[in-house]
């Protein structure tokens, strides 16, 4: 794997982006008109991103996981499956690529934004979890917006199925002034109940665990706060489901690297193909997971 300094000989745009290390993982800096931005090579995880004259857009943990561990915050990818493995409890949750150290494919300027993608395979060694083969890449376009495309190439002979997942963990300023729009009417799966089959009826507002696969989700999801001014608005393509989720309290002790409170302070709407929504992708195949966040003031 390049150092920091080869990458920035390389693939570096003098400043606009560049490569560094932080708490001892490589990191990709962004500064430009519109934003800036920090991505974690391990996991090809944003860490953390804001357009010009506003506040952080994601939460990010400040308990630091071991080496092996990823980060928990930001826009961790969740791949080739989403949550527990649906038949082998026992591998890895949310998948084996977030703690997979990407490797840089291409940086650009575009207009008053700054692109950089990441590229990951699935090797010999990870048959074991998922006997196929595939190549991965993550293409993000930061400035004013930011665009993450997460794209999957079928590169072997049989046909496989595929959930994934951006699970977007956003900041907000309370978890109990928030509200969340675009899901009124839509049945969701609640993995806090069994996965019962219930209907969203108006927003959502959040006063205790919550875990949901909203199903055929397409449209645009807002988080709007009020105490920041301002409203998260996230679009998508490649995907018919979405996943609010929320610890709470009690879970987010158990989880152990979440400080107490931290539960309201974060908030993940992601972008998914879960539940219901199942890709399949035949040899040569592929299949782009796109969501598009933007922040609207006032």
């Amino acid at each position: 794997m390049k150092n920091a300094s080869e990458l920035n000989a390389e693939f570096g745009i003098e400043n606009e982006l560049g490569f560094a290390e932080m708490d001892g993982e490589p990191i990709t800096w962004i500064r430009n008109a519109g934003c800036a931005a920090t991505i974690a090579r391990k996991g090809a995880q944003v860490l953390s991103w804001y357009p010009t004259n506003q506040c952080e857009v994601f939460w990010v943990s400040t308990i630091r996981p071991g080496r092996d561990e990823p980060v928990r915050g930001g826009v961790p990818v969740c791949w080739p499956w989403f949550a527990a493995h649906p038949t082998d409890p026992s591998k890895p949750k949310h998948g084996f690529m977030r703690t997979r150290r990407w490797l840089v494919e291409s940086t650009a300027r575009r207009g008053q934004a700054t692109e950089l993608t990441l590229r990951a395979e699935t090797t010999p060694e990870d048959l074991a979890l998922w006997p196929y083969r595939a190549e991965v890449s993550l293409r993000f376009v930061a400035g004013a917006t930011l665009r993450l495309e997460l794209t999957t190439r079928n590169t072997g002979d049989e046909s496989f199925e595929l959930t994934q997942a951006l699970h977007s963990y956003f900041r907000v300023s309370d978890i109990e002034q928030v509200e969340i729009e675009g899901f009124d009417g839509l049945e969701y799966l609640d993995k806090t109940d069994g996965f019962a089959r219930k209907r969203q009826t108006g927003p959502i507002s959040i006063r205790g665990e919550i875990d949901r696969i909203y199903l055929n989700h397409t449209g645009p999801a807002v988080i709007r706060d009020p105490a920041l001014g301002r409203g998260i608005v996230i679009t998508k393509s490649g995907s018919t489901s979405s996943v609010v989720w929320n610890p709470w309290k009690e879970l987010a002790e158990r989880l152990g690297d979440m400080i107490p409170e931290d539960y309201r302070q974060m908030l993940c709407v992601e972008t998914t193909n879960a539940g219901e929504d199942i890709i399949r992708l035949a040899p040569g195949a592929t299949h782009t997971l796109c969501a598009e966040i933007q922040v609207a003031t006032g």
